[in-house]
C-alpha cells in the first residue's frame, strides 16, 4: 500500500508545473515573519517573556491548529508547499520515503512558499532547519534552493547548537563552542542584518531548532526552571488504557526514574526556548527601530508537538492525541486586533496560503490550504473547514525492538471529535466535548452511524488534491 502511495504522488508532483504567483497592486505590502519551532506542545508559550509580551498579548492565538503530520519532515514540507502528506509524497524523516532527499528528487523545490513570494517581488530569507538530513545525499553540500535570497541553514551538528556548520549562501561557515557560537543567537544576529538591510518588502522563514533533544540551552539560561515539571494533566501517565490499540496497551505506567527523566526533559527545552524567546525580542526590536513593525506580520508556530509524560509516553510524537498533533500558532500585525483568540480550525497546510494571500502572491493550484487572513482580520468566512486531516507512515523497516511502534494512521480531527484509523485495522474515538483529554476510546460501542460518517469524512480528505480538499475538509 506504502508503494503505490509513494508511486501516485511521485507521478502527480512530477507533472506540476512550477508556481507563477502574480505580483501584488499594492506599492505598501507588508512585511512577514514566519517563525517555526521544532517539537514544541501547545501550552508553554507563558514561559516566555518576548513571546507572550510581543505576540500573544500583541497579536491573536489560535484555540485549535494542527499538523497535517506530528514528524518534522513531512511536516515542514506542508508548510513549505501547503499540501497535505499524502500529496506531497514526504512520507518521513529520512530516505527513501522521506527527508530533504525525497523534497529533492520529487522536484517539490521547484514551488515553495520561498518562490511564490520571490516571485511576487518579496526578499526572501531562510535561516535555520529546513528539511532533515539537508543537503543529504542528492545535493552538493552548498547547495541552495530555488527562491531563497538570503540563506543560513545547517548542515552539521544542527541539533546541539553549538560546534555546526552553516550554509552561508553556498558558503560553509564552522562555528564553535563560545556562548557568541549559539545557533539561536546566530540566527537572531542575521535575521536582525537581514531586517535591517532589506530595502523592499521581505519574508523571512526562521527557523530555530529548539526545544528539539538534546535541547541545549545557551550558556546564560543553562540554570533556569530549577523547579519546573511536566504538567500533571488527567492523560499524564494514563492509568487504563485497556480499550486502546496494541502500541499504547503493550507499554507499563511510568515509574520514578521515568517519571524524573520526564521532568528534566521538560526543564531542558524550556531552557533551550529561551534562546527562541531572546530571538523573537531582536526580531520585534529591529522591526520597531527600522520603522517597520507597524507593517509587518509575525508567525510563530512549531511543526509538531510533543510528548512529556502523556498516554505513557516519556517523549515523543507521530501519535494521534492532541499532545502530538495540536500546536501554538500566534499572528500579530497590520488589523489583528491585540490579545484575540480565534477559534475555529486551523492547519499547518495553511500557512503558504496565507502568507501569500498577505503578500500579495498567488498560490498554485496544487496548494491545499486555506488563507487564514479572514480569520486574522475577524471576519470568519461562511463554509470554514470542518475537519482537520493527519496522516502518519511509519518508515519501511525502521521500528523499535525494545515497543511496539506507533502504526501507520490517518485521522480525522473535527471540532468534536477525534477518529483514528491504523493500518492494523484498529480504530480510535474521542469525544473532546466530554473528554478532552482522550481518554476514553469509544470506538468498540460507538454509534455505527457515527463511525461510517467519520469514515466517510476521511476517505474524502485521502481522496482530494488541490482546491477538493477546500471542499472536503467543509463536508
Amino acid at each position: 500500500m506504502l508503494k503505490g502511495l509513494c508511486r501516485a504522488a511521485c507521478l502527480l508532483l512530477l507533472l506540476l508545473p512550477a508556481a507563477e504567483p502574480m505580483v501584488a497592486a499594492s506599492a505598501s505590502r507588508p512585511n512577514i515573519v514566519l517563525i517555526v519551532v521544532d517539537d514544541l506542545e501547545a501550552g508553554t508559550l507563558p514561559y516566555f517573556p518576548n513571546i507572550t509580551r510581543h505576540l500573544v498579548h500583541e497579536g491573536a492565538s489560535f484555540d485549535r491548529f494542527f499538523v497535517t503530520n506530528s514528524w518534522c519532515c513531512p511536516s515542514r514540507a506542508s508548510i513549505l508547499r501547503s499540501q497535505y502528506v499524502h500529496s506531497h509524497g514526504v512520507m518521513t524523516n529520512t530516505a527513501p520515503e522521506g527527508g530533504f532527499d525525497r523534497f529533492h528528487t520529487l522536484g517539490l523545490e521547484r514551488s515553495t512558499i520561498g518562490t511564490w513570494m520571490q516571485a511576487a517581488g518579496y526578499r526572501t530569507g531562510m535561516m535555520g532547519k529546513y528539511l532533515n538530513h539537508y543537503p543529504g545525499a542528492t545535493a552538493e553540500k552548498t547547495y541552495v534552493p530555488p527562491g531563497w535570497d538570503e540563506w543560513d541553514v545547517p548542515v552539521r551538528n544542527l541539533y546541539e547548537e553549538y560546534g555546526y556548520r552553516l550554509n552561508e549562501n553556498g558558503r560553509s561557515v564552522d562555528y564553535g563552542w563560545s556562548e557568541q557560537d549559539y545557533l539561536s543567537d546566530v540566527l537572531a544576529r542575521k535575521a536582525r542584518d537581514f531586517i535591517a538591510g532589506s530595502a523592499k518588502p521581505f519574508f523571512l522563514y526562521l527557523a530555530p531548532v529548539a526545544p528539539h533533544n538534546p535541547a541545549n540551552p545557551a550558556l546564560r539560561h543553562a540554570n533556569a526552571f530549577p523547579t519546573a515539571m511536566a504538567p500533571r494533566t488527567p492523560s499524564f501517565n494514563q492509568a487504563d488504557v485497556t480499550q486502546e490499540p496494541l502500541w499504547l496497551r503493550s507499554r507499563p505506567m511510568l515509574g520514578q526514574p521515568e517519571l524524573e527523566q520526564v521532568d528534566e526533559r521538560y526543564r531542558a527545552r524550556l531552557r533551550a526556548m529561551l534562546g527562541v524567546d531572546d530571538l523573537v525580542g531582536t526580531v520585534v526590536e529591529t522591526l520597531r527601530e527600522t520603522g517597520r513593525l507597524d507593517n509587518t506580520y509575525i508567525f510563530f508556530t512549531s511543526d509538531n508537538g510533543f510528548h512529556l509524560g502523556t498516554h505513557r509516553l516519556v517523549q515523543g510524537k507521530t501519535t494521534p492525541f492532541e499532545e502530538s498533533i495540536r500546536i501554538p500558532l500566534v499572528v500579530r500585525g497590520p488589523g489583528i486586533a491585540p490579545g484575540a483568540t480565534i477559534g475555529q480550525l486551523g492547519a499547518t497546510v495553511d500557512l503558504a496560503v496565507t502568507v501569500a494571500d498577505l503578500g500579495g502572491a498567488k498560490p498554485p493550484a496544487f496548494a491545499e490550504g486555506r488563507s487564514l487572513a479572514p480569520l486574522l482580520r475577524g471576519s470568519p468566512p461562511p463554509g470554514w473547514r470542518t475537519h482537520v486531516l493527519v496522516e502518519f507512515i511509519r518508515p519501511v523497516n525502521r521500528s523499535s525492538a525494545k515497543q511496539t511502534p506507533v502504526p501507520a494512521f490517518q485521522a480525522l480531527r473535527t471540532e468534536r471529535y477525534t477518529y483514528v484509523r491504523y493500518y492494523t485495522g484498529e480504530i480510535q474515538l474521542y469525544d473532546l466535548q466530554a473528554d478532552p483529554y482522550q481518554l476514553r476510546n469509544l470506538a468498540a460501542g460507538a454509534d455505527p452511524a457515527l463511525l461510517a460518517g467519520l469514515s466517510e469524512r476521511l476517505a474524502g480528505m485521502m481522496a482530494c488534491s488541490g482546491a477538493k480538499c477546500r471542499e472536503a475538509d467543509a463536508r
